[in-house]
């Protein structure tokens, strides 16, 4: 899929909202009808039902592209908890027979599989919607705004951009199990996450010209080049060798053609004996050294190394530089202005989570780490999940 449909049909929220553990009980604040409340927003039932499918279709009609071609919504079953009655008796009819030996996978681990693909839709889903709505309370608070007419023209760019055909766009939305609803939806989260973006960064990327002249000074070294040496070598197991090289090349042979010959350095000799670049310390101590006190032109070695034995002509030295503050000052302007922007947001991103994920309650059954009521997640189990859609 494109990098462009994607955006039409994929995870709209743009800031991370990996979530980490505040404990509180929260199922007695979420209504009847409803799987969570953020503030004074329910996510119901049927919205998540809804959104179920299209994770589902999305998992499962992955695996045959050719119904979304042809418009044809593929039939999907969604694991039923507590006992997944029906999920168990699908797979045990469709399990492959066992190879010979082997025992049939029993009910339990059939009802474990179904557990965790229920589970894993359901994440998904109720990341989607929680951050959903994380996303659409905090744009009120902050008075940032979408018209209907920025996300219709942005759905328009999109769709011309991923479908340029219009059946092909229809044949899409017919596969997919989501509305013209869903996707305007889904095309104003992303819009909202963009210009949440924008209001946290704006005014950030002012950098000083002190400040630029303070990294300079700190980070000079970063903005010079050493001295470099281009090199013909040849390189070759033996003393003896080495300088039957030499003298091949003393005679008038091409480097090429004596790297050929006798060269054990695949490297270089696939380049005829081309070594570029070359910076003082990348090359072995004896050999560095002697590049670094030859002469430009004059024919050296043999160098004995751990490697073996080098013949070699120092072709061009390029002297060292050191860019100046003038030259350095429009990368280094662009680079603290990122930091700041990046720093601006990282600020930004925390505060959201504390804030939203404690205006979060989950009902039971349906708790996830961006509930306020979620389990303090175990220690040194790396990163937590990031939100996403539940459809790829």
């Amino acid at each position: 899929m494109s990098s462009v449909k994607a955006r039409l049909i994929a995870a709209p929220a743009a800031i991370a909202l990996s979530a980490f553990a505040l404990a509180a009980c929260g199922d007695d604040a979420v209504p009847g009808n409803a799987v969570a409340k953020v503030g004074d927003a329910s996510i119901s039932k049927t919205n998540f039902n809804h959104w179920m499918e299209v994770a589902a279709i999305s998992s499962q009609g992955a695996a045959n592209p050719q119904l979304a071609a042809q418009g044809k919504k593929p039939a999907v079953s969604i694991p039923q908890p507590p006992d997944f009655t029906a999920c168990i008796a699908k797979k045990t009819k469709e399990a492959p027979k066992p190879a010979k030996g082997q025992p049939k996978p029993t009910a339990a681990q059939f009802k474990t599989q179904c557990k965790q693909e229920y589970e894993g839709l359901r994440d998904q889903v109720l990341q989607f919607l929680i951050s959903s709505e994380w996303i659409q309370g905090e744009a009120k608070d902050r008075d940032v705004k979408v018209s209907d007419a920025e996300v219709k023209k942005q759905f328009e760019t999109t769709k011309k951009q991923s479908f340029p055909k219009e059946k092909d766009f229809q044949n899409f939305l017919k596969s997919s199990g989501m509305t013209m609803d869903d996707l305007l939806f889904r095309v104003e989260l992303d819009t909202l996450s963009n210009k949440l973006r924008e209001s946290v960064t704006k005014g950030k990327d002012k950098v000083t010209d002190k400040e630029i002249s303070d990294y300079y000074a700190k980070n000079k070294a970063r903005f010079a080049q050493p001295e470099r040496r281009d090199l013909r070598i040849v390189l070759t197991k033996t003393e003896a060798k080495a300088n039957e090289a030499r003298a091949a090349i003393a005679s008038g042979q091409s480097f090429k053609t004596v790297a050929k010959k006798f060269s054990i350095d695949q490297a270089s000799k696939d380049q005829g004996g081309v070594l570029l670049a070359v910076a003082k310390g990348q090359q072995e101590k004896a050999f560095d050294d002697a590049i670094f006190s030859a002469k430009t032109g004059a024919l050296e070695g043999p160098v004995k190394t751990q490697f073996g034995f080098y013949v070699f002509r120092v072709q061009k030295v390029t002297k060292a530089s050191q860019q100046t503050l003038a030259q350095a000052k429009e990368t280094i302007k662009q680079l603290l202005a990122s930091q700041n922007q990046q720093k601006a947001l990282d600020d930004f991103v925390k505060d959201f989570r504390d804030k939203w994920k404690g205006k979060t309650d989950c009902r039971d059954g349906f708790v996830i780490q961006d509930c306020k009521n979620a389990p303090k997640p175990k220690t040194n189990t790396g990163q937590q999940g990031v939100a996403t859609t539940p459809a790829n």
